[in-house]
């Protein structure tokens, strides 16, 4: 008798082996391999497509893209581990080598926030273990840098890549199963005209700006690494003694006025200026204390979201945000009255900005960045501030789910809170804004809804207008992060000739990018859609708002590896990887 050929539990048929292609070697693949080792009931055959030299390391993390004074605001106790955690790792290393990292082995601390390339390093080690270790469990892993993907097309029940190595001839290959983790759209070179950078990254592009007025659009972290690059460029951040100053340990007592982190311009470096401008140009807190692992929420629960999204689209925004303010209200019944009972989303959007709007943004950086140390000295957690981190989470649940209006007024009023209150940054980042501003050479605008950047002119840099007001700048950096992209910027344009990927735009969805199912999967009528995973930041982020975070990689990655495991269990055999 013939048996019926395997499928998965979407019925999706394997007539002969699984081949797993992972387009991109950043975080988020590396954590889909761990997971699909960890889970593979038998060997595997995966080929891993990077266009850099260097697999393995992440585009957020890579050195030379990053200068190395970035500092990553993730610390060792947040970040899941890959076999072992981020301070196991730096425990491992050479004293030579985390000197090199300006890291002392004796403060090596689970809360410590460390440069964005030692994270690079740890990402890359682990890779090569994870594909060592693979290896020797019988899979069949071929790691192929050097090599960029250009186009893929669907072919009967599978996927051809087309694939340029570089400084060799072009290929195709043909998969079973592919995941795009593509990460990050940015420019290869940021300097699209001059004086205006696109990006602040690579880092090492913004040596070229000389010392003088410099804007940058963004308060973020990026923009604040911006900032800070132009700084150690042209001097350097010193304390009282003259010493170089380091990366303190989480709950450091804040310095005496004579120890007080100060920035000192090198010869000709006077003349720096940054303003740094955003909408309403606040800065961004300071990391606060917390329990980790986060403790579970009582009432704001996934459980009760989703019945709430099961009982329908209709004011499905404000019945979630009213369970999200009696979560408030049940652990901080103080801030739940300062923000007003029965407010709304609109209001709460409105109100919880307005003390910081109304001080000095230095000012209350100061008595912000004196207040999360102390209670990490003593282990003080602020209830409200807590309990908003972990509703974030619970909250984008629905975000699919919205109306094109309830959408715009999520992203106008609510997810700027849940955005300000995760992407809180490094105490030593805040001191270093503060010491630039001490020094006379950092400023911060707030420029509201109707700015405009004109950045056409003959003159190098560009020039914001806001308010009757003309400020320009001859050097100019957008730091205001990734954006959501749509589907016409899709880099592998015959699955879109083929409608195997769609843009949410054209489907009704109230978000922008491509329309993806809850298991990652473009949603299309061709069954070969449910054979692609696609984790590519920017045509993702409209749907999943707050993916932007190695925690979000691990998390999706977890659930794709999974799903990949599952379906290659139901394949007869593995095979060797495309030629």
């Amino acid at each position: 008798m013939k048996l019926p050929a395997p499928q998965d539990r979407d019925g999706v048929l394997e007539s002969g082996p699984v081949s797993i292609a992972l387009i991109g070697a950043g975080p988020t693949s590396i954590y889909t391999l761990q997971a699909l080792l960890a889970r593979a009931a038998g060997p595997i055959s995966i080929t891993i497509f990077e266009e850099q030299a260097r697999a393995g390391l992440g585009t957020p993390y890579r050195p030379g893209w990053n200068d190395p004074a970035m500092l990553a605001n993730i610390a060792s106790i947040e970040l899941p581990p890959l076999g072992i955690t981020l301070v196991e790792w730096l425990a491992q290393q050479t004293p030579a080598r985390l000197a090199g990292y300006n890291i002392d082995p004796d403060g090596i601390d689970e809360r410590t926030f460390y440069p964005r390339v030692v994270l690079g390093h740890y990402l890359r080690d682990r890779f090569e273990a994870l594909v060592a270790e693979g290896g020797a469990a019988g899979h069949a892993i071929d790691v192929r840098a050097r090599s960029r993907v250009t186009d893929i097309a669907a072919e009967g029940d599978g996927l051809c890549l087309s694939v340029q190595p570089r400084g060799a001839p072009a290929y195709q290959a043909r998969f079973s199963q592919i995941v795009i983790a593509t990460g990050h759209e940015w420019p290869d070179e940021p300097e699209v005209r001059p004086g205006f950078f696109a990006s602040p990254w690579p880092a090492s592009a913004l040596k070229r700006i000389p010392a003088g007025p410099v804007g940058i659009r963004g308060t973020s972290l990026s923009a604040i690494d911006a900032a800070v690059a132009l700084a150690v460029n042209h001097g350097a951040f010193v304390i009282a003694d003259g010493a170089e100053a380091g990366e303190p340990a989480p709950g450091e007592s804040a310095p005496a006025e004579d120890q007080a982190l100060r920035w000192k311009p090198q010869a000709g470096g006077a003349a720096l200026h940054i303003t740094m401008m955003s909408r309403k140009g606040l800065m961004p807190e300071a990391d606060f204390f917390c329990p980790i692992p986060h403790e579970p929420l009582t009432i704001f629960t996934e459980q009760a979201v989703q019945g709430l999204i099961e009982a329908g689209e209709t004011g499905l925004l404000d019945r979630t945000y009213a369970l999200f303010e009696e979560q408030l209200r049940f652990v901080d019944p103080d801030y739940a009255d300062r923000i007003g009972r029965d407010s709304s989303v609109e209001a709460f959007g409105e109100r919880y900005f307005a003390e910081r709007l109304a001080a000095d943004p230095f000012a209350w950086a100061q008595a912000n960045l004196d207040e999360a140390r102390k209670n990490f000295e003593t282990g003080t957690t602020i209830p409200w501030r807590y309990a908003i981190l972990r509703a974030h989470e619970v909250f984008a649940r629905i975000v699919p789910h919205l109306d094109e209006a309830d959408h715009a007024r999520f992203s106008q009023h609510l997810q700027p809170i849940f955005t300000d209150n995760y992407a809180t940054v490094p105490h030593a980042s805040i001191e270093r804004l503060l010491a630039l501003h001490r020094a006379g050479a950092l400023a911060i605008l707030a420029v509201g809804d109707d700015a405009r950047l004109d950045t056409h002119s003959e003159a190098s840099g560009a020039t914001m207008s806001f308010d009757g007001q003309r400020h320009h700048f001859s050097a100019f950096i957008d730091a205001t992060g990734q954006r959501p992209l749509e589907a016409a910027a899709f880099p592998f344009q015959t699955l879109l000739d083929q409608g195997v990927v769609q843009d949410a735009g054209d489907t009704g969805a109230g978000y922008r990018g491509i329309v993806i199912d809850d298991d990652f999967r473009p949603v299309s009528e061709q069954s070969v859609a449910r054979r692609i995973h696609l984790l590519s930041l920017p045509f993702i982020l409209g749907r999943h708002p707050f993916i932007q975070g190695l925690t979000s990689c691990h998390d999706m990655g977890e659930a794709v590896g999974a799903r990949l495991a599952e379906h290659a269990a139901c394949a007869p055999m593995a095979a060797a990887p495309p030629a």
